[in-house]
C-alpha cells in the first residue's frame, strides 16, 4: 500500500513539473518569473475616442506577462476588468516609478497622461475584458482569453 502511495505521489509531482513550465522546459531558480517564462507585452492605450488595443488577446496561464497601460490625458478615463483581474496573480503595478503589490484590483483610472505597467501571471483559463466604464462600442474594450 505505501508503495502505491508512493508511485501515486511520484507520478503527480513529476507530472505537475512538466505543467509548472508552459513557455520554457527548465524554469530554474526564478520559477514563474523566469526571463523563458515571459510572454509578449500588452499595449492598451487610454485615449477619448481611440480603440484600447489591436484586437482580441490570447494568454497562456502560468505565463508572465506585462499589461501597459498608457494614458494620453484627452479625457479621464478608467480600464475596469474585475473578472479578468480575478483570473490572475498581481505581481506588481509601477506607476511613475512606485511599485503596488495589490492583492487585487478592480480598475485603474487616470485623471492625466501616464503609464501603468502591471506584471503578473496568468492563471484560471476562460474568456475576459478589460474595457472603458459605461461604454459600448466595441473598440473600448479588449478581449482577452487565458488558455
Amino acid at each position: 500500500m505505501n508503495k502505491l502511495i508512493s508511485a501515486a505521489l511520484a507520478a503527480l509531482f513529476s507530472a505537475g513539473s512538466a505543467v509548472a513550465a508552459p513557455l520554457c522546459g527548465e524554469l530554474g531558480f526564478a520559477g514563474l518569473l523566469a526571463k523563458c517564462n515571459r510572454g509578449e507585452p500588452i499595449e492598451i492605450t487610454l485615449g477619448s475616442g481611440k480603440p484600447l488595443g489591436k484586437g482580441p488577446i490570447a494568454l497562456q496561464s502560468g505565463a508572465y506577462y506585462e499589461m501597459r497601460v498608457t494614458a494620453d490625458g484627452s479625457a479621464e478615463l478608467a480600464l475596469t476588468g474585475a473578472q479578468f483581474f480575478r483570473a490572475i496573480w498581481m505581481n506588481e503595478i509601477v506607476i511613475n516609478g512606485i511599485e503596488v503589490r495589490p492583492m487585487a484590483i478592480d480598475s485603474l483610472e487616470f485623471d492625466e497622461a501616464g503609464t501603468a505597467t502591471l506584471s503578473f501571471i496568468a492563471i484560471k483559463p476562460g474568456s475576459y475584458e478589460v474595457k472603458i466604464p459605461n461604454t459600448t462600442s466595441d473598440s473600448q474594450k479588449v478581449a482577452i482569453s487565458i488558455q
